[in-house]
């Protein structure tokens, strides 16, 4: 029983979960000053979980092909068979359900964005990361929506700071998820994907993600003075940006490719948690 309750846990993709659930987190606490309604704040939370842990068990669905074919996800429960197809298609569809339903409790523009970011995970990026070069910027939608699910929980409303904490997240997705591609190329290659390293290049490729860490830069200094944040974020952004991109350009002709690659790969997690904790804070200290 315990091993089968780990197959669905893993089904559900919960680094992705907990991860996205940070920036909720984030959003939630920056668009609230921390003057939390328990109830909406509950239903973003939980909601939002569920709904990623649904696209996450429906994505390992739709991509069972391509994740027989790569080595790091050769051993998933659905292509080693240890789930059914048809088990985990009824769990993804209650965990939709469920996670849909609890965020009507918030409001129906957190509802609206949680639709987009789903159907942009299932449907348009599963469609384009197999045709096009551009199946990681039509996929950053999606891993943009829980920031800014969580802040319109609280701010119920598009404006500015909505936009710019939506390109904020779209931005550093590239940056990252690019570096991914360099270093595992090989696997891409192996399911016959279309990624940026391999159809342009790699120094293509890195020439982007350096460009991207840089609009990274610009777009959190646009929020300091868009969002009225403190003094602190801005000061502590700009030099996280700037190590990033320090370490970028000074690794950018190094000889090993992989290495410099899981070097920003590594680093764009620590700016991701570094943004996460700053900006809950961003507007009370």
């Amino acid at each position: 029983m315990k091993d089968l309750f780990y197959k669905y846990y893993y089904l559900t993709k919960p680094g992705i979960v907990f991860g996205n659930i940070l920036t909720v987190l984030a959003g939630y606490f920056f668009a609230s000053k921390w003057h939390i309604n328990l109830k909406v704040f509950l239903a973003v939370i939980v909601g939002s979980s569920l709904i990623i842990a649904s696209a996450g068990v429906i994505n390992n669905i739709i991509d069972r092909k391509i994740d027989k074919k790569m080595k790091r996800t050769s051993k998933r429960a659905l292509v080693s068979g240890n789930i059914s197809f048809k088990n985990a298609l009824i769990y993804g569809i209650i965990l939709a359900i469920i996670g849909f339903f609890i965020l009507t409790f918030s409001n129906y523009k957190v509802e609206i964005v949680g639709l987009i970011g789903y159907l942009d995970y299932l449907v348009f990026y599963s469609f384009f990361k197999r045709r096009s070069v551009y199946g990681t910027l039509v996929g950053s939608v999606s891993g943009s929506i829980p920031l800014v699910a969580g802040y319109l929980a609280f701010q119920n409303k598009f404006n500015l700071v909505f936009l710019d904490l939506f390109l904020i997240m779209s931005v550093w997705q590239m940056a990252h998820f690019y570096a991914i591609a360099i270093y595992r190329q090989k696997d891409y290659s192996s399911a016959r994907l279309p990624m940026l390293p391999l159809i342009k290049g790699i120094s293509k490729t890195k020439l982007q993600i350096n460009l991207y860490i840089i609009l990274y830069l610009v777009l959190n200094i646009w929020l300091y003075f868009i969002a009225k944040t403190s003094i602190i974020y801005l000061i502590l952004m700009v030099l996280i940006s700037l190590i990033w991109i320090i370490k970028s350009l000074r690794e950018f002709n190094m000889s090993d490719d992989i290495l410099w690659a899981k070097d920003i790969f590594r680093f764009s997690l620590i700016v991701m948690i570094s943004f996460s904790i700053l900006l809950s804070v961003a507007r009370i200290v």
